[in-house]
Order: C-alpha cells, then sequence, then structure tokens
C-alpha cells in the first residue's frame, strides 16, 4: 500500500511557505514563480493557515477595503488539516475528496512541518503504483504460460 512517505520520496520535501502577516501580493508572486497551487501559513515553525489560489479568488470579493498589501490572514484558510508520513494515499484521497481540498500539509510526529502533497500529487502516485501491479502481473502470468 502507498504511503505518504512513499510520495514524498518521488516527489520531494521541498515546502513554500508564507507567514500570516506578508502581504498578498507576496504570496500570489510564490504561487505563480514557484508554479504551485499553495501556500503553508507559518507563524514561527506552527501551522496556522493555507492560502491557495483558490482562497484568494473566494475570499477576495468578500473582504471590505482589502487590496494586494492586505495580510495573507485575510484570505487564508485557517482549518488545516494535516496528515503523517505513515499515511495511507488511498485514505489521504478520500480525505481531500470529502473535505473539497487539495492539499494536505504533512507533519512529523512531533506536528513539525515536514512536506506538502496535492491531490494531482496523491493520483499521480496511485496511477504509478497501479501501473506497477499491472507490468508485475503480466510478466508473472507470462511466465506461468510458458
Amino acid at each position: 500500500m502507498a504511503t505518504v512517505k512513499t510520495l514524498l520520496d518521488t516527489k520531494g520535501r521541498q515546502v513554500w511557505y508564507i507567514t500570516p502577516g506578508a502581504p498578498v501580493i507576496e504570496a500570489l508572486k510564490i504561487l505563480r514563480d514557484r508554479k504551485i497551487g499553495a501556500l503553508v501559513v507559518l507563524q514561527g515553525s506552527q501551522i496556522v493557515g493555507i492560502f491557495s489560489e483558490r482562497d484568494f479568488a473566494r475570499n477576495a470579493p468578500n473582504c471590505q477595503q482589502c487590496d494586494i498589501t492586505s495580510p495573507v490572514s485575510n484570505f487564508m484558510t485557517s482549518i488545516v488539516l494535516g496528515v503523517q508520513e505513515n499515511e495511507a494515499l488511498e485514505n489521504c484521497m478520500a480525505i481531500m475528496s470529502e473535505k473539497h481540498i487539495r492539499h494536505l500539509p504533512v507533519v512529523d510526529a512531533q506536528g513539525q512541518l515536514c512536506g506538502i502533497i496535492s491531490i494531482g500529487d496523491v493520483i499521480k502516485q496511485l496511477i504509478l503504483d497501479r501501473e506497477e501491479n499491472i507490468q508485475y502481473l503480466e510478466e508473472y502470468i507470462w511466465v506461468n504460460m510458458i
């Protein structure tokens, strides 16, 4: 069974983050420049939110007197679900589907941020694992038919 650790070992553990008081334009530039969909919002080493393109699009119209210099905290999602490395990818996909979220921070046993996964990452890894299983089964069948 594929786990978050399997995915992070392949994908890498780089996490882009921002502070809650940073201007939202800074966050948007990081998303654009790094070609990513979300930033973890950290206060020190504590996860206090997540900021995505979707958060900005949904919250900007509701924000009175907001502009591009407004803090990320005006737009971020404050309730953040996370997973640990031993979590099965199927469970991650279920969480993401059920909660309608696209990114999950990964934390270690002490609750420290050690990665982030997206729904795209999870799907790619699950497809790769299934393709490997199919190839193994095809080879097994071919060898045992001879």
